[in-house]
């Protein structure tokens, strides 16, 4: 005697009640299997870095770094103020610079977020690389502070890692 269709299909090993079987799908894919969703890119262990994502990515990376260079300018200010008998913490909550400079620092940190809902962390997080280079250029070159030769090496060691990420396929 054959089992009928409302308890299960006659060619399937039986199973206990109420598991299903899991049956892969017949005809062409719904999307192109290069555009791989998020959820999808992670599960396979191939993810496409979209250039809007890039965009995303390297805006928020770039303005974490404005903000932290405009942090630190307006703190100069603040501790000179405050040498000459004001209060630091009065000095810095106003000071444009410090304001500002939290201003687009939180502006990364949405951008950041954005970025997080997109990209694999695995992917997006080095890129912060680019930022410590971006902040040790500012800082010579702006704030005129020192940075030794083995400060420069070391940096670019770490974007030579970013490299590596990027350019790496699972």
């Amino acid at each position: 005697m054959s089992k009928s269709s409302d308890t299960g299909d006659p060619q399937l090993p039986d199973t206990q009640p109420g598991m299903r079987h899991a049956v892969a799908p017949v005809g062409p894919p719904d999307h192109d299997a290069t555009e791989l969703s998020s959820d999808e890119a992670t599960m396979s262990g191939r993810y496409r870095l979209t250039i809007a994502s890039m965009a995303l990515l390297l805006f928020a990376v770039a303005s974490a770094a404005v903000g932290q260079v405009m942090l630190k300018h307006g703190m100069q200010i603040a501790t000179a103020r405050a040498h000459a008998g004001r209060s630091l913490a009065i000095s810095a909550v106003t000071s444009p610079w410090v304001l500002f400079g939290l201003m687009v620092f939180g502006i990364s940190a949405v951008a950041w977020l954005a970025t997080l809902s997109r990209v694999p962390l695995s992917i997006a997080y080095p890129f912060n690389a680019l930022g410590y280079l971006g902040i040790l250029t500012a800082s010579v070159l702006v704030l005129h502070e020192r940075a030794s030769s083995l400060t420069w090496l070391g940096s670019l060691l770490v974007v030579s890692g970013l490299i590596m990420v990027v350019l790496s396929r699972p």
